[in-house]
């Protein structure tokens, strides 16, 4: 889950935006872009509304929070953690200016925030019942019949 959205969100805000201010009406790589945008969101949507474990929204919820404190306390730490020199590969190099991007306009934490409201949902920790406790009655007598 945080990588879909540490490198999927990231690359796709890096493509919308690099689209953008070279074509403004659009085009193949802004369409590229908005759809990687989409399944971002659907795989998100999907394990904040589903009954998946409640650590699939807890830790990445950590890690976008944690990321956004220490922006807040030190700009500086907080964009070193980003990998930008040129012996990296240029695909990571796209998704860290994206994150970047999401990171200083406030989005990890509005996510991070986002994602962590179903941790504190008690139903999501609790076990699920089995449909074989539910069919089984005890009679009153509680006789052999």
């Amino acid at each position: 889950m945080t990588a879909a959205v540490l490198g999927g969100g990231g690359w796709a805000v890096q493509q919308a935006l690099t689209s953008a201010a070279a074509n403004p009406a659009g085009g193949q790589k802004m369409w590229i872009a908005l759809g990687a945008m989409a399944a971002v969101g659907l795989v998100v949507g999907l394990v904040v509304a589903g009954r998946v474990s409640p650590l699939a929204t807890f830790v990445p919820s950590m890690v976008l929070l944690a990321w956004t404190v220490v922006y807040s306390l030190d700009v500086n730490r907080a964009i070193s953690l980003i990998p930008d020199e040129p012996s990296v590969n240029q695909i990571i190099r796209d998704i860290g200016f994206g994150d970047k991007t999401m990171l200083t306009t406030g989005f990890f934490a509005l996510l991070g925030v986002a994602m962590f409201i179903p941790v504190l949902t008690p139903s999501r920790w609790a076990r699920r019942h089995e449909e074989e406790d539910e069919d089984y009655e005890e009679s009153p007598q509680g006789g052999y019949y």
